[in-house]
């Protein structure tokens, strides 16, 4: 007979989610559902990027039933990080680091709906090296989760078996769950604490994924007057297929190579023009906020 106690387990996960439960918030979004958000620390919390919109009023339903009007401080949409700021003081717990997760770990999702908790349970299905989104952002680490969670939970927090927090839930590409890990959120909150934004590259040029034979490429279909890749000398019908020796195989390869340590570098684009190849310097402007 096992002496694994089903009731004892059930019980423990209750309690990891309701020691959480005070850190998170729930907020109306412009999609006309509800998100969550957890406290960060300092009265900081944060959410999805993707769930909250320039100039729009925000309010923060905390668990205690209390609401609170809350300003977006900043926004980075390489990371789907938002940073919000309560108007006034937020009595809410801080959520502790976990330590490394691995695979078949388990991963508790806490969220919350209008200021009720919200709940589930599953494992980390991945863990892996770091990696680039597809808006350039540069992630600490990969996990994801194999956890059945709903879009109330976008924005919330993972925690590990100890209830410590391993990063806040998004939504990837049909909808799978990961998670943006503790690390990630730290150097965005700090950066968007500083300047309210996380700066992107910026290339200036409209592109087309294109494909003659086996070379792939992003062809230049409009210039921007005043960008990086017009004052370099690059001209629409170019196509971009390498950047500093590496292949580009179209536009969203392009494009994540423009992230926040792009702005500013000095780059060497491969390019083909009527049929021949050379190699132009482009300096990687900061791409306008607006």
């Amino acid at each position: 007979m096992s002496d694994f106690n089903l009731s004892a387990f059930s019980d423990a996960i209750a309690d990891f989610a309701a020691t959480a439960a005070p850190a998170t918030a729930s907020l109306a979004t412009h999609h006309g559902r509800t998100a969550s958000a957890f406290h960060w620390r300092d009265g900081y919390f944060v959410t999805a990027e993707e769930v909250v919109e320039a100039g729009e009023e925000i309010e923060l339903k905390l668990a205690s039933g209390g609401r609170m009007k809350a300003e977006l401080v900043g926004r980075d949409p390489s990371t789907g990080i938002a940073l919000l700021k309560p108007a006034g003081a937020a009595d809410v717990p801080t959520l502790a680091k976990a330590d490394a997760v691995r695979p078949g770990n388990l991963a508790i999702t806490v969220g919350n709906s209008e200021g009720a908790a919200l709940a589930v349970f599953g494992t980390v299905g991945e863990v892996g090296p770091a990696w680039r989104s597809m808006r350039g952002g540069t992630i600490d680490r990969r996990i994801n989760l194999a956890v059945n969670a709903g879009g109330r939970f976008e924005g919330g927090p993972v925690l590990d078996a100890t209830g410590g927090l391993i990063g806040m839930l998004l939504f990837g590409p049909r909808r799978r769950a990961l998670v943006m890990p503790y690390e990630t959120i730290e150097r965005a909150v700090s950066t968007l604490r500083e300047k309210g934004h996380v700066a992107r590259g910026y290339l200036g040029a409209g592109l087309h994924p294109i494909r003659n034979g086996d070379a792939h490429g992003a062809m230049v279909m409009s210039l921007d007057d005043s960008g990086p890749a017009k004052a370099a000398g690059l001209y629409i019908g170019d196509i971009i297929v390498s950047w500093n020796g590496e292949a580009v195989h179209g536009p969203r390869d392009l494009i994540r190579r423009l992230g926040p340590d792009s702005a500013g570098a000095s780059v060497t684009l491969g390019v083909v023009r009527g049929g021949e190849q050379r190699d132009v310097a482009v300096t990687i402007g900061e791409k306008p906020l607006s």
